[in-house]
């Protein structure tokens, strides 16, 4: 099953609800007239993102939809693919167990998302998860920590778990 951060943008925005209101704070009269923040509600998964900080309507539009892709990796999990990861993209990304990705590239979304599935199906143990990754526990650290609600998610449940919380 595809993850939903996997979708092409178009597909992502058909599964959204957006509603568009006027922004507030400086900008002027177009931002206080204009209807240009962008709120995208994922039907599915009821997650939501939006931005406002922007006085262009599709500015905001492309800057809500990269907020929710990077909740839907953080908060959305797909057990059922594991046995099916790496994946040929995170293979890519990872030459030699070694991260290459910015957490500006569209990609990163999808590499976040496969490798919180990974940490959830090993109950969170670094360990374990970075070697079905093929990558090493400190490199599979540097991902989490490059998307901070991803960290602290981690973090919070492997102290829910009994775990040493990652540094």
């Amino acid at each position: 099953m595809m993850h939903p951060v996997e979708l092409s943008p178009s597909d992502l925005l058909k599964e959204c609800q957006t509603t568009r209101t006027r922004g507030s704070g400086p900008g002027g009269q177009h931002r206080n007239k204009v209807e240009t923040a962008i709120s995208l509600l994922h039907l599915p998964t009821g997650i939501q993102g939006e931005a406002t900080e922007k006085r262009s309507q599709e500015a905001n539009r492309q800057q809500a939809l990269k907020r929710l892709r990077l909740k839907l990796a953080v908060e959305v999990r797909q057990l059922e693919r594991l046995d099916d990861l790496p994946s040929p993209l995170w293979k890519k990304r990872f030459p030699q167990g070694k991260l290459n990705i910015s957490p500006n590239h569209e990609d990163f979304p999808i590499v976040l998302a496969e490798a919180l599935d990974v940490l959830q199906g090993h109950e969170y143990e670094m360990n374990q998860a970075a070697i079905h990754l093929g990558c090493s526990s400190s490199q599979l650290a540097r991902l989490l920590k490059l998307e901070p609600s991803a960290f602290a998610e981690v973090n919070r449940i492997r102290s829910k778990l009994g775990y040493h919380t990652l540094k």
